[in-house]
């Protein structure tokens, strides 16, 4: 087999005759093409078509060229004795999970504690928020297992370019995932079929003799100079003690009460920068049009999204974020009186509206103290205000875009209909978000329709607030991977090193393999 690159590939093309094609040989000599990678070139409304690179099998005694070297597995580190304490993983994300699962075939017997409940009985927490708006503060978008990914578009973008990216990718695929995802070049699992393989997941860790368990918040850290000695959990009302001298902290961008028990303890922790504004929904077919031109609605392409960023003349970052073609939008609270939406698509992405989160920059200087977590009360002062704003019982505020830009109240909706499940109140969004939030905001949409022709849609869908995309908070962490506390690693996306369910899973496993250094080392 040999790899070939950057093979053009129509949309109703046959990958064996283009990589023939790209080769320079006859078609005939192509006797198998597996597909490596795809993604859209739509660069040219008039041919859009696929850049996909496959491992090609060549008749016998033809010249070989870039030989293929299939992926495998990196070996199981084993230790040499079990330890005496077993460590302890606090969240079962995807930094958590993979961490837990790193630990277990490593032999370290981990204790995964996830306050939320496991993903199918958290799939009914969820739904039962969707259709009454009784919120369960343990259990919900934001918390329970699979993090707060599990309730998104499952996508699998990242800028890492971590080895260990290719095998979250494989193991995701053996606990149930689709096997597209090994080759998409934007690869999503869907939030239909993401509980599947968050299951398989937790069953590998079970497998491999790790220990998950549900509905159990941590609630207190016990130190002896300055080391960790013992954790206090509490599950049905009843607490417990579990000594351990390993924490790896998993737990997500809300879990505000953890940030706040980690500076009690004397933990160091740093402000950080975060996003905040609306989720902003097209009819889908527009999108597609946009992106896709004539060749919009074709099955081969399925549904366009899109990613657009600009820097504002005062040097603020307004972008899109977390774009869920044929989506909905999503109830996403984890407090009370709190209004938070997110974004999700199921696996075939056939809603009949394209949503994405449209975000300000959120700066610490805009946090107005230097207490560390300045940011979370910044998030929750206007998550009370969007709850407000909405009119209570978890509705959304929402308002038409053009209206938004003209600076006017809306009175219902146009062509679009929001999808948020609880409803929406009409009126203004500017109660939701600073000032300047709001400036940069109207001074972006513009410069977007520039890049997008038709993306200022005056009827579009504006729906306030998106407040969660990322931690305001980081742990600081130091080379061995931990904190200024001996034995808590700080690890994923709410300790502040990672940005969705890739990279987190990532950072996961890095740090289990720290952990697993530190055993070694003993």
């Amino acid at each position: 087999m040999i790899q070939v690159t950057d093979i053009s590939l129509p949309l109703d093309g046959d990958l064996k005759t283009a990589a023939a094609k790209k080769l320079g040989v006859k078609p005939g000599l192509v006797t198998e093409a597996k597909l490596l990678r795809r993604s859209v070139d739509a660069r040219h409304k008039n041919d859009v078509r696929f850049i996909a690179a496959a491992a090609v099998t060549l008749k016998k005694g033809e010249e070989a060229y870039s030989p293929y070297i299939p992926w495998t597995p990196p070996e199981v580190t084993v230790l040499r004795r079990r330890p005496r304490l077993r460590p302890v993983v606090c969240g079962a994300g995807p930094a958590g999970l993979f961490a837990a699962l790193t630990l277990a075939r490593a032999g370290a017997e981990p204790i995964v504690l996830e306050r939320g409940g496991a993903v199918e009985e958290r799939a009914r927490d969820v739904e039962r928020f969707r259709a009454t708006g009784v919120l369960d503060t343990e259990s919900n978008v934001q918390f329970g297992e699979g993090g707060a990914g599990a309730f998104s578009d499952g996508k699998l973008t990242s800028g890492t370019h971590d080895p260990r990216g290719r095998l979250v990718l494989h193991e995701l695929v053996r606990a149930g995932a689709p096997e597209d995802i090994l080759w998409l070049n934007k690869p999503h699992i869907g939030t239909d079929r993401l509980p599947q393989a968050v299951r398989g997941l937790r069953e590998a860790i079970l497998a491999a003799g790790g220990e998950v368990r549900f509905r159990t918040r941590l609630t207190d850290i016990e130190l002896q100079n300055g080391a960790i000695r013992s954790l206090t959990v509490v599950k049905d009302g009843f607490q417990e003690r579990i000594e351990t001298d390993i924490l790896l902290l998993c737990a997500g961008h809300s879990a505000r009460d953890l940030f706040a028990l980690l500076q009690a303890r004397g933990a160091e922790l740093e402000q950080k920068p975060f996003s905040m504004g609306f989720r902003c929904e097209h009819p889908q077919e527009l999108i597609d049009r946009i992106q896709y031109g004539a060749f919009a609605g074709h099955p081969a392409l399925g549904a366009a999204d899109y990613k657009l960023a600009v820097h504002l003349p005062d040097g603020r970052g307004v972008y899109s974020f977390c774009m869920c073609p044929g989506g909905t939008v999503v109830a996403a609270a984890s407090e009370e009186r709190g209004l938070v939406v997110n974004g999700m698509s199921v696996y075939a992405r056939d809603g009949v509206n394209a949503n994405a989160a449209l975000l300000c920059e959120i700066r610490p200087g805009d946090f107005g103290s230097p207490d560390p977590l300045a940011g979370v009360e910044l998030q929750r002062r206007w998550e009370r205000a969007a709850y407000q704003a909405g009119g209570g019982g978890y509705r959304a505020p929402a308002q038409l875009l053009g209206d938004f830009l003209r600076g006017v109240a809306s009175t219902g909706p146009g062509q679009v209909s929001p999808s948020y499940p609880l409803g929406v109140r009409w009126g203004s969004l500017d109660s939701c978000l600073p000032d300047f939030a709001l400036a940069s905001l109207r001074q972006a949409l513009p410069l977007f329709d520039r890049k997008m022709k038709g993306y200022a849609l005056p009827d579009a869908v504006l729906t306030g607030i998106e407040s969660r995309s990322s931690s305001p908070v980081r742990v600081l962490r130091r080379e061995d991977g931990q904190s200024n506390l001996k034995g808590l690693y700080p690890c994923g996306e709410g300790a502040g090193y990672a940005g969705g369910i890739l990279s987190a899973a990532v950072d996961g496993i890095r740090q289990a393999e720290k952990v697993l250094a530190a055993l070694e080392d003993r």
